[in-house]
């Protein structure tokens, strides 16, 4: 890889461990163990961090909550005759399951591409009441071509929010990560690398809590609306769920924020700071500023981007299990209400563990090593479910294997967005194809889980254990390459230099 040298900022870094700021080696020393530099955050960049957590968080956390609960309605569906309802069989579940992620890949790169010039606050909100809409409309459905037609425009309606939250802007923002690739465009506008992770693990276990939470929500609404006015439970359960993301987006308009120079809430000081906070956090190989078309180029030639690429699809195969998780619990033999709040511990646990992962990788300044070791408890637990029907043994399975996959996902994209940021429009394009290839492999994926599987599903659980050994192996390709462009990049500079952290 060709790497062009720029003048390093004098300024240090405050608080970032996310990469390594140090002098540049002989070739001597690179082969001696990286030293990691941090410092503590001065009290108005504290300040400031505290407010940034207070204004953005809560707000951020619940769309992302709403967008997994609209999203995974379906599969709490599926145990109140939905399928009977809709006169469906055979594998037309899974392909209504796999429909949305085929119109979320078609409008993902356009949208990131474009998506820049918009303020982000106003721009999410909009397309938050839009989904809103979309998914309170599958209540009305009344057949199976139906359905999957409501299910791909709600692909549709879900990417530019997601994309949104995934892509960095042309307003000098240092960093982007993805909301999935989602909420974090907004978090990248604010926040430095080393602050990134434990943020974005704390967002992405609203996804969690979103699948675990509407098993509740849905046991409620089935044992108490089931027939209510004429409408069969999963009716009212899309009818909720889309009324109130629609409220929440409304509110939207008025909390999000948009780029610092364009936020209420912000002081002209604190306006300042942002902006300074992300220069200092820019990566030493940066690339001058670059055209869309320059940076699509760039993200293609980049042999890093190929490898995210297949590290997170490998990585989102082996969590295809998220869709069928209450089918798969339903194998354990209790009724319906029961199984939908069996479905909802393992995954506040896998919330749990998201958070801790994010906040360890960020603050030990590590990646490959936390992806292989949540990635193989996962694996642990795919091959306890497939190899066993007792209830007990498989229900543990059922805490182990959700904890493992998502536990990884902070981590992963995290890592990419730290790593292909040499311009703003590369990562933008970067982010993109990463989440473009990672949700292919929800398409594929829905269909490793067919009723003929049932109740074993053997199929299912050994390729996602096969899926996150894959992921594995991408995640220590990428440390190598990352160790030797860490060479070459103190070899180009002559001051202080920010590395690659891997």
């Amino acid at each position: 890889m060709e790497l062009k040298a720029q003048q390093p900022p004098s300024t240090p870094k405050l608080g970032d461990t996310s990469i390594i700021n140090e002098k540049p080696l002989t070739a001597k020393q690179d082969s001696e163990p990286r030293s990691h530099m941090r410092t503590k955050l001065d009290p108005k960049e504290r300040a400031l961090v505290r407010k940034l957590d207070f204004y953005i968080m809560p707000t951020i956390c619940v769309m992302y909550f709403l967008n997994y609960v609209d999203r995974n309605a379906i599969a709490q569906a599926r145990l109140n005759h939905f399928e009977r309802d809709l006169n469906m069989a055979g594998n037309e579940f899974n392909t209504a399951v796999s429909i949305l992620f085929v119109g979320y890949v078609l409008v993902q790169v356009p949208s990131n591409m474009l998506i820049t010039r918009v303020k982000p606050g106003i721009y999410m909100s909009g397309w938050m009441f839009l989904w809103a809409v979309v998914s309170a409309c599958t209540a009305a459905v009344k057949s199976y071509r139906a359905l999957v037609a409501c299910r791909f425009f709600l692909g549709i309606a879900e990417a530019p929010v997601r994309d949104l939250f995934g892509i960095a802007s042309r307003h000098n923002v240092a960093n982007a990560i993805e909301f999935y690739p989602g909420a974090t465009y907004i978090l990248a506008i604010y926040y430095t690398h080393s602050e990134m992770a434990a943020r974005v693990g704390l967002m992405y276990s609203g996804q969690l809590l979103a699948t675990g939470f509407t098993g509740l929500i849905s046991a409620g609404v089935f044992a108490r609306m089931d027939g209510l006015r004429g409408l069969a439970g999963w009716q009212w359960l899309f009818i909720i769920e889309g009324a109130f993301t629609a409220f929440v987006a409304v509110l939207g308009f008025w909390l999000l924020p948009n780029m610092p120079n364009d936020t209420r809430w912000l002081s002209e000081e604190e306006r300042k700071l942002v902006h300074a906070r992300m220069e200092r956090d820019r990566i030493s190989d940066v690339l001058g500023e670059a055209s869309t078309w320059e940076g699509l180029k760039q993200a293609f030639q980049d042999i890093r981007t190929w490898l995210f690429c297949l590290m997170q699809m490998f990585h989102l195969s082996a969590c295809s299990f998220n869709a069928f998780f209450p089918t798969v619990t339903k194998t354990l033999g209790y009724n319906t209400t029961l199984t939908l709040l069996l479905t909802c511990p393992p995954f506040v646990l896998a919330a749990a563990g998201s958070t801790v992962v994010g906040w360890s990788s960020g603050r030990l300044n590590e990646r490959a090593w936390h992806i292989t070791a949540t990635l193989s408890i996962a694996i642990i637990g795919f091959v306890i479910a497939a190899s066993t029907l007792n209830m007990a043994a498989r229900y543990v399975a059922c805490f182990i294997f959700p904890l493992g996959a998502f536990s990884a996902n902070s981590v992963i994209v995290g890592w990419a967005s730290s790593t292909l940021s040499q311009t703003e429009e590369k990562r933008a394009v970067v982010l993109a194809i990463t989440n473009v290839f990672g949700h292919i492999g929800y398409i594929y994926g829905a269909y490793l889980w067919p009723d003929s599987d049932e109740p074993r599903y053997g199929i299912g659980f050994g390729a996602s254990a096969g899926f996150a050994l894959l992921s594995i192996f991408c995640a220590w390709v990428v440390r190598m390459l990352l160790i030797q462009d860490n060479k070459k990049i103190r070899a180009s500079n002559l001051g202080s230099v920010n590395l690659y952290s891997f």
